[in-house]
């Protein structure tokens, strides 16, 4: 799956906008979807280092609409820690050699629209 597939929404309620201080994000994501698969879709989307994902599978509720009753569907929510102080990567090369990791990472996302 493409990154867009993967990540289809933020989700912003009061409980997640308290959480973006803390660097945890909340996006509405695809139901087929793993853990590592959302933690490269979001560091592709928006160009952030991700520490740690926890998924919650949420079940539809019952709705009724005057006689006629069904059923809102189930949907997979991730909750995204991202890394507030990136630093960059050092590591060594053939021959022993010293390289710092040339990706430039951000501390926030700023589109999530519920900053």
């Amino acid at each position: 799956m493409i990154p867009e597939e993967i990540i289809i929404k933020p989700v912003i309620t009061e409980k997640s906008n308290n959480m973006v201080q803390e660097g945890k994000y909340t996006f509405k994501v695809a139901k087929k979807a793993t853990k590592v698969e959302i933690a490269n879709a979001v560091e592709k989307l928006f160009n952030v280092k991700v520490k740690k994902v926890n998924t919650i599978s949420v079940k539809g509720k019952e709705k009724r609409v005057g006689v006629h009753q069904g059923k809102t569907s189930d949907w997979k929510k991730a909750i995204v820690l991202i890394d507030t102080d990136p630093q960059e990567n050092n590591y060594t090369k053939k021959g022993g050699k010293e390289a710092k990791g040339n990706k430039k990472f951000k501390d926030s996302i700023e589109e999530f629209t519920g900053v």
